[in-house]
């Protein structure tokens, strides 16, 4: 687990621990899927030469605390606090589903100056949408149940893992406790799909997001992990958002992986940042 430097409190009373580096104007990361900041953390330091980098854990991962009952309401209320500490106005960067609650944010007014996406997971497509529905059907009824293990296991079938697969994961998790962290960052896959409108792209809140937008996608899906998707999954999202987004900008960079890689994403992201809009 991350620990992580500092604390900020938000409006709720939740603690919500971060990592700073850099100076500048200031530029907040926010993780995806299972991620406790550690996955955005490589980000930091190609950012830090020329901003204030905040790379935090969300409510429930991490060092950060968690007070039920969840929405999205406090999510945004962790990133205005956020903001806040870090001089009242921030740029974002938001990978996977946490693109999605970067744009949340702004639908609801938070003070934000530009906007970076990564691979944003809505399903996008009528050869998915009952999928995702079976998917976030499921993982609720275990959720309420107390069966973590199980919302984590659905989630990995969903994304394509075999049974096969997830075993052998599971048992060399367990030699190293990853399988047991994972487990307990499982109830965040279903605070994700609350505020992922069940994957289902929002188009009339999104619309309303008057700052610029880049969109980005790694394109076609490669990696094994994710062989249950459609190879274009996260580019019919992104084509979907840059249509729908006033000023957005849409970018493909070929070969990354899921997980941001710093090398490619990280110079886009200091153009962007820096462009005057």
């Amino acid at each position: 687990m991350n620990e992580m430097a500092f604390r900020v409190t938000s409006n709720d009373g939740t603690t919500i621990a971060y990592d700073r580096e850099g100076s500048g104007p200031a530029v907040i990361l926010v993780g995806g899927a299972l991620d406790e900041g550690v996955e955005n953390a490589p980000l930091a330091p190609a950012l830090a030469e020329h901003f204030t980098v905040y790379n935090y854990a969300r409510r429930g991962r991490g060092a950060s605390g968690f007070t039920e009952p969840y929405a999205v309401e406090r999510e945004i209320e962790d990133l205005d606090a956020l903001i806040a500490e870090a001089g009242g106005s921030a740029h974002l960067f938001g990978a996977s589903s946490g693109g999605a609650l970067a744009l949340e944010a702004a639908a609801a007014g938070s003070a934000i100056d530009t906007i970076a996406v990564w691979e944003v997971p809505y399903a996008v497509g009528d050869d998915i949408r009952p999928r995702f529905e079976e998917y976030v059907a499921d993982t609720r009824r275990a959720f309420d149940a107390g069966r973590d293990e199980e919302v984590l296991e659905l989630f990995m079938r969903m994304t394509g893992a075999s049974d096969d697969n997830i075993a052998a994961r599971k048992a060399a998790g367990k030699q190293t406790a990853h399988w047991a962290h994972s487990v307990a960052l499982a109830s965040t896959l279903v605070h994700d799909s609350v505020f992922l409108n069940r994957y289902q792209l929002p188009a009339d809140r999104l619309a309303t997001v008057t700052q610029p937008v880049l969109v980005t996608t790694g394109g076609p899906i490669t990696v094994p992990y994710m062989a249950g998707l459609p190879s274009d999954f996260f580019d019919r999202a992104a084509e979907e958002l840059a249509d729908l987004l006033p000023l957005a900008q849409r970018e493909t960079l070929e070969g990354p992986d899921h997980v941001v890689d710093p090398q490619t994403v990280g110079p886009l992201l200091l153009r962007f940042f820096s462009s005057e809009h």
